[in-house]
C-alpha cells in the first residue's frame, strides 16, 4: 500500500478508537515511534498488564497489538480504564516482516522492528574514515 493511503486507514482507525473509548468501551494506551539507524521501536504503555494478556500480529504495514487489563476487586473509586484494548498502528517506516523483539518493563512494552532501509549517517562515517 502506498503511504497516503495508510496514513488514511491509520487516521480511520484512529477515530474509530476514539469512539470506542467514549463510554465504558475499550482503553487506549499511549504509543510512540522512534526510529533509529538500523532499528524501528514503538513504546507501548500498558502498566498493570500481565504478559500472557498481550497478543501482536503484523500484517503487511499495519501492527496490532491487543489485550486486557483486569480491575482491581473492592474499588472505592476508579479513575485507571480497565478492560481490553486493541491498537492497530501503522509503520511510519518500511521494516523486514516478522523481524519484531518485544520486551515489558516498567509497564512499558517496547517492540523493535529491523528497518527495511536503514538510515545512513554520513557524517559518523566520514569521522570514521578520519580517525583511521
Amino acid at each position: 500500500m502506498n503511504e497516503p493511503v495508510l496514513a488514511r486507514l491509520q487516521h480511520l482507525m484512529t477515530l474509530r478508537e476514539e469512539v470506542e473509548t467514549l463510554g465504558a468501551g475499550p482503553w487506549t494506551p499511549a504509543a510512540d515511534w522512534a526510529d533509529g539507524d538500523a532499528h524501528l521501536t514503538l513504546y507501548l504503555d500498558v502498566p498493570g498488564i500481565d504478559p500472557e494478556r498481550l497478543e501482536m500480529h503484523e500484517d503487511g504495514g499495519l501492527l496490532t497489538v491487543a489485550g486486557e487489563r483486569a480491575a482491581p476487586q473492592g474499588l472505592l473509586s476508579a479513575e485507571r480504564p480497565a478492560g481490553v484494548f486493541r491498537r492497530v498502528l501503522s509503520f511510519p517506516r518500511e521494516v523486514l516482516p516478522q523481524t519484531g523483539e518485544a520486551q515489558l518493563a516498567g509497564g512499558v512494552l517496547t517492540v523493535r522492528f529491523q528497518k527495511k532501509h536503514p538510515t545512513i549517517d554520513v557524517r559518523a562515517d566520514v569521522q570514521d574514515m578520519r580517525d583511521r
